[in-house]
């Protein structure tokens, strides 16, 4: 009997101490006070905004990023053993084609010799600070007629400026 008196006790006061949290949140959300802007410290070292430089690798040097990658994703997703035995006709399509403030990026386009025989076509990018974790260059690419996920559908378009 002590016990259930206790374990509801605990409950109880459980969901008081939650009701109090939910309500302080509540109470400061209404309080009118209007929101306060960054402060000069925050301006002018913590928020500094995008710093970006432009300065991105050329198209080749993403071409075994994406030949490994794409062996991954088959083998790894699609039980397939398919692979990019090499790239011909490898080309800048576009840098940077948006707006000044916007992460730079290197639009490129090849062809991939896959090992079933076949020539597929490669949209890819090359963005700044857009690896792991921000710290260098990355990139994102779909081989048209593989992209089986639809992720750039259609025909890989969403891949290109």
């Amino acid at each position: 009997m002590m016990t259930m008196f206790c374990s509801v006790r605990s409950a109880a006061m459980i969901r008081i101490m939650a009701l109090a949290i939910v309500a302080a949140c509540g109470l400061v959300g209404l309080s009118g006070a209007p929101a306060e802007a960054a402060n000069f410290l925050q301006k002018q070292i913590y928020m500094t905004g995008a710093n970006y430089d432009g300065a991105l690798p050329g198209c080749e040097a993403a071409l075994g990023d994406i030949a490994s990658r794409f062996a991954e994703k088959e083998g790894r997703f699609w039980n397939s053993d398919l692979q990019i035995l090499g790239f011909e006709d490898v080309r800048q399509r576009a840098f940077s084609p948006w707006a000044k403030a916007t992460i730079p990026r290197r639009f490129c386009t090849a062809v991939a010799l896959v090992s079933d025989g076949r020539r597929h076509k490669v949209d890819y990018w090359i963005g700044e600070d857009t690896g792991l974790i921000g710290a260098s260059w990355g990139v994102e690419w779909c081989v048209v007629g593989l992209d089986r996920n639809w992720a750039y559908n259609p025909a890989c378009k969403m891949a290109r400026p």
